[in-house]
């Protein structure tokens, strides 16, 4: 089995790390370089860079802020916020991301997901997706999870896929911030429906919750956290380590 990979998250708001709860109540939290320079210290696996209002506010993502970010680190950097054509794409790597996550942009054209896997290749392409609980369906949200899309989330990874996508990073907005886990039921039925990796992302509270979700879905493949990995909660390397003795496999 392949090792999962611990990936922490940089919601960067006018160029901040800021966190929320349930996509709101933002807070300022520290200097992205500051804080992606720390990860990659502490042996993270990956890093993911969300400019989080850049889609809602119609705007490109910071691309000065990126390009620091990217000097400072050497492990995989995911970019998100904003991406809306090609040119975005190319813009983003030329910056130093290593893959384009994009959301509402595929939302609005859902080829730009084809076209991108295509010139760029699948491994480049990340498709995220907040979700969130509508009577009984998991649904699609956009613009930093202030639009209802009427998409029902499941089908569309399972779209994504086949449109080229070569992983998926599934935010929940029901546990986001709230600490108490991710949420297994929803992971549950995207992993089921697609072939390619999946990051959960959302809830995680304490070591206990990653033991937990990869002990209830091995076919998870990497888990996403923010404000327990900032305010120091938890470290990475404390994490990896409990991992390690619970027999989930993990890079020490």
């Amino acid at each position: 089995m392949l090792a999962k990979r611990i990936i922490p998250c940089l919601d960067v708001k006018d160029g901040r790390v800021v966190k929320g709860k349930n996509f709101s109540g933002i807070k300022d939290v520290e200097s992205p370089v500051e804080l992606a320079t720390f990860y990659n210290e502490s042996g993270a696996d990956e890093l993911v860079f969300y400019d989080i209002t850049a889609s809602s506010e119609g705007r490109k993502l910071f691309s000065d802020t990126l390009k620091e970010v990217a000097s400072n680190v050497f492990i995989p950097l995911t970019v998100g916020g904003g991406i809306e054509t090609l040119d975005d794409f190319d813009r983003v790597l030329k910056c130093g991301a290593d893959k384009v996550s994009v959301n509402s942009g595929a939302i609005k054209n859902p080829s730009l997901i084809e076209e991108a896997a295509k010139r760029y290749g699948n491994q480049c392409v990340v498709l995220s997706m907040d979700v969130k609980r509508v009577g009984n369906e998991f649904r699609l949200f956009a613009k930093g999870g202030r639009i209802d899309t009427g998409i029902d989330a499941v089908k569309w990874a399972v779209r994504g896929e086949e449109a080229g996508a070569g992983e998926i990073v599934l935010n929940s907005i029901d546990t986001d911030g709230v600490k108490k886990g991710f949420d297994v039921e929803m992971l549950k039925k995207v992993v089921g429906a697609v072939k390619i990796p999946v990051v959960a992302s959302g809830g995680a509270g304490c070591i206990e919750d990653f033991i937990t979700l990869f002990k209830a879905l091995p076919q998870v493949d990497a888990a996403l956290a923010a404000s327990i990995f900032h305010f120091k909660e938890v470290s990475i390397k404390e994490l990896k380590e409990r991992l390690n003795k619970e027999s989930v496999p993990v890079r020490i």
